[in-house]
């Protein structure tokens, strides 16, 4: 078993997607309960909004489950754009394992995240200057990497420099990769010594590097058919604005919060009811149907997360009384707040869309499929018209 620690359900289901596609079994853990006949275990430590030290706490006892469990190797998931208690949850899984020395690999080059000359690029901008500059919880105000994660406390913190691949001792070190070959450079000369964290695609390469001749995934064909199929858009971003307009144009039904769920200081079981009525009465005019917090982007994280989750109390009343059995989530803070309202505890990786963008099945007693995707990904254009 390999093992897998990330501080959100997206990212953790966006590595375990990658397992999938690789011909591995892979679930998605959200408690204790761990499977050890699974090929892939993806602990979700929904960490990201924690303060630093319990996010570390949370890192190092996912650490201790997969060590306990005989997991041959682990691997420590962060954002792509390093959002969240980076240092912390990495120093966390250095010390519970023994390690003195980590490679922290965040880049993407496929998906036009790079980093170069200590910079980090974001389609070809500088990150300080795209949609991630304006994000309520960690906004990027520098592209220089090094100004972008915290300092560590109990090792020093380094960039590496081109064309090295040695990690100093009682170091973190953060790789540059400005290319999809460069992470192919970085995996091959990977150290059993040294933690490997990252990104998917670092991730990728240094699983198909282990697994030399991958099984042949599994392409059963996979149809949402007639059933009911609801998006929850619990993101600001650009992408879930293109998710508005194109169900619109297409003319899917579109609901979003009234600003009522802003600015009061307390909601009624009405105000929630009378919502979710609304949803469910969309699905007399097509299948799909897209639920989001439709409001501008909050500057205050608190604010954000009190939207998201007043999202998620409408989007569960829905799921409920209208027997949805497809749901599609955006944003990881709503996807997890979705599957803890839903009390949904295991969730195994049935399919891969794009990266990033897998559908889980849910265990319970009646069958349900989840598919997620982080904020700023996007849809396939296939989703976002009408069905």
């Amino acid at each position: 078993m390999i093992g897998v620690i990330a501080d959100d359900l997206t990212g953790a289901a966006e590595l375990g997607a990658v397992g999938w596609r690789l011909g591995l079994r892979a679930e998605i853990l959200s408690n204790n309960r761990l499977d050890t006949a699974v090929d892939l275990a993806c602990v979700d430590t929904d960490s990201r909004s924690c303060t630093p030290n319990e996010a570390a706490n949370r890192a190092a006892a996912a650490a201790k489950l997969l060590q306990d469990a005989g997991a041959r190797w682990i691997y420590k998931k962060v954002d792509s754009v390093l959002r969240g208690n980076v240092t912390a949850e990495v120093e966390a899984v250095m010390r519970q394992l023994g390690y003195n020395r980590a490679l922290l690999l965040p880049a993407n080059p496929s998906l036009g995240r790079i980093i170069r000359d200590g910079q980090y690029f974001v389609g070809g901008t500088p990150i300080d200057r795209t949609e991630f500059a304006h994000d309520p919880e960690y906004p990027r105000h520098s592209a220089q990497v090094l100004r972008m994660v915290a300092e560590p406390r109990h090792f020093s913190l380094q960039l590496a420099t081109k064309g090295g691949f040695d990690v100093p001792e009682n170091t973190i070190l953060i790789g540059q990769a400005d290319s999809s070959e460069a992470v192919l450079a970085w995996a091959r000369a990977r150290q059993d010594t040294v933690l490997p964290v990252g990104g998917s695609e670092f991730f990728s390469a240094l699983l198909a590097s282990e697994l030399k001749q991958p099984a042949p995934v599994a392409q059963d064909k996979f149809e949402f058919g007639d059933e009911r199929q609801l998006f929850v858009c619990g993101s600001g971003s650009d992408a879930a604005d293109q998710l508005f307009r194109s169900a619109r144009k297409a003319k899917v039904p579109v609901f979003t919060l009234s600003e009522e769920f802003t600015f009061a200081k307390e909601l009624s079981t009405g105000a929630y009811d009378a919502l979710a009525q609304r949803v469910i009465e969309g699905f007399a005019k097509s299948k799909r149907v897209v639920i989001g917090i439709g409001l501008p982007q909050m500057s205050e994280a608190s604010t954000a997360r009190r939207l998201s989750e007043h999202l998620v109390d409408v989007a569960a009343l829905v799921i409920r009384r209208a027997g949805i059995r497809y749901v599609f989530a955006e944003g990881g803070a709503t996807s997890a707040e979705l599957v803890r309202r839903m009390e949904w505890s295991r969730l195994e990786v049935c399919r891969e869309w794009a990266p990033g963008v897998a559908t889980l099945a849910v265990a319970s007693e009646k069958r349900l499929w989840l598919t997620i995707k982080p904020g700023s990904y996007s849809w396939p254009k296939a989703w976002t018209g009408a069905a």
